[in-house]
């Protein structure tokens, strides 16, 4: 009796779970564009609440008139928000997604119509350890969270007066403002040696006097300075598009590309890439080699920017290599999520921030005869809402040094 009881109540949870996750993967995939790089969870935490509630009070109230369609009402209230957060992010009209509520409701209470339900303290032990587990995966895995939060996304979205999607004149007048992808190749130097740096999270804040005490660390070996468009916001795409030479297609229709490393090793530099963690963190043991790196330095653990700086410090002060060096370096140290409180998490960005920019700087010094290029990958995405909000979306600093 007890072992059915529980095999029933799996089932229920299981089809909930497939239930939800349709209706909000769904209007990602409708909706996904090129360049789209938003960071969504896979099952949306009101509608799995509601999908739950009904199939637990369809035993005994699912005999009346009102039970399907009021649940179904709820089920597309709650759907739209959560398609709203996806064009509102995007900037983007409703026109026929508008459908895709009605449709995806409709389907995911027909998914449930044989349920034999669940009690109403299950369903509230499933929603609150489903919460909790939410956020210890957000720990692990911060790249992909298991539950999207729509309704106070979309509360925050509504109170937003200032556009973040577009640079303004006022800074456009100051930096370079560019849209360009080759900020790398535009500015690595043949004659020398190149170390290409990537900042976690180096976004360009709406304080416009923040930014500017930013670039302010690199003293007088500032020789460019500017803001750039990201068409994704992941580090591990940044990566390889910051270090592509050429791409073309070739006669039977496929692409392949070129990228720096390999070019520069064609002139008889030696090639490195360096990051102060694990090769499986975002699969970096699938690319990294692939796009022509000769040397590899990981870390077994997470290891600080200064010390990843030191190792650079030494590769490139060794008198027995005759070889110019061509190095590429993803920072870490303001890797997210570092707290779930927006205030704590805004003190702890910037000193690890201008602490790595600091490190940077301090290398770039001491080794005044190398370009150094560096740039953000991203602005701080998975950051709580409110210290997102701060930052320009999709657009990232560069600057040139030496």
């Amino acid at each position: 009796m007890v072992k059915n009881k529980i095999k029933r109540n799996v089932k229920t949870i299981f089809l909930v779970g497939i239930s939800t996750a349709l209706m909000t993967i769904t209007p990602y995939l409708l909706t996904f564009e090129k360049g789209q790089g938003l960071t969504r969870g896979l099952f949306e935490y009101g509608i799995f609440a509601v999908l739950l509630f009904y199939a637990s009070l369809r035993k005994v109230f699912g005999e009346k008139k009102w039970f399907a369609p009021a649940f179904y009402a709820l089920l597309v209230v709650l759907s739209w928000i959560d398609l709203l957060t996806i064009l509102t992010e995007k900037k983007s009209g409703i026109g026929f997604y508008g459908l895709i509520p009605f449709v995806g409701s409709f389907v995911a209470l027909a998914l449930l119509k044989d349920v034999k339900g669940i009690s109403i303290r299950n369903v509230n032990l499933v929603l609150f350890v489903s919460f909790f587990v939410h956020f210890g995966a957000m720990r692990i895995y911060p790249e992909q969270p298991l539950m999207q939060f729509s309704i106070p996304l979309f509360m925050a979205q509504s109170q937003q007066s200032v556009d973040r999607a577009h640079i303004p004149n006022s800074l456009k007048s100051v930096y370079d403002v560019t849209s360009s992808v080759s900020i790398t190749k535009g500015n690595v130097d043949t004659t020398r040696s190149n170390v290409v740096v990537l900042v976690e999270s180096w976004g360009i804040p709406m304080d416009s006097s923040l930014f500017a005490n930013e670039l302010a660390v690199f003293g007088s070996m500032l020789k460019k300075r500017g803001i750039h468009a990201r068409t994704f916001s992941r580090t591990y795409t940044a990566e390889r598009e910051d270090l592509l030479d050429s791409s073309w297609q070739d006669s039977t229709g496929s692409r392949d590309s070129l990228f720096m490393p390999k070019r520069f090793a064609e002139l008889g530099y030696r090639t490195s890439f360096f990051f102060g963690g694990d090769s499986s963190i975002q699969w970096r043991y699938k690319y990294i080699r692939n796009i022509g790196f000769e040397q590899v330095f990981w870390t077994d653990s997470v290891t600080s920017d200064g010390v990843m700086a030191s190792k650079i410090d030494s590769l490139l002060a060794d008198s027995t290599c005759e070889n110019r060096h061509f190095i590429a370096w993803t920072t870490r140290d303001t890797r997210f999520p570092m707290s779930d409180d927006a205030v704590l998490t805004e003190r702890l960005y910037y000193e690890r921030l201008f602490g790595t920019l600091s490190v940077i700087a301090d290398l770039a010094t001491k080794h005044s005869d190398v370009r150094f290029v560096v740039q953000g990958d991203h602005e701080p995405i998975l950051a709580p809402l409110e210290f997102q909000q701060k930052f320009y979306r999709r657009w990232v600093p560069y600057v040139i040094l030496n």
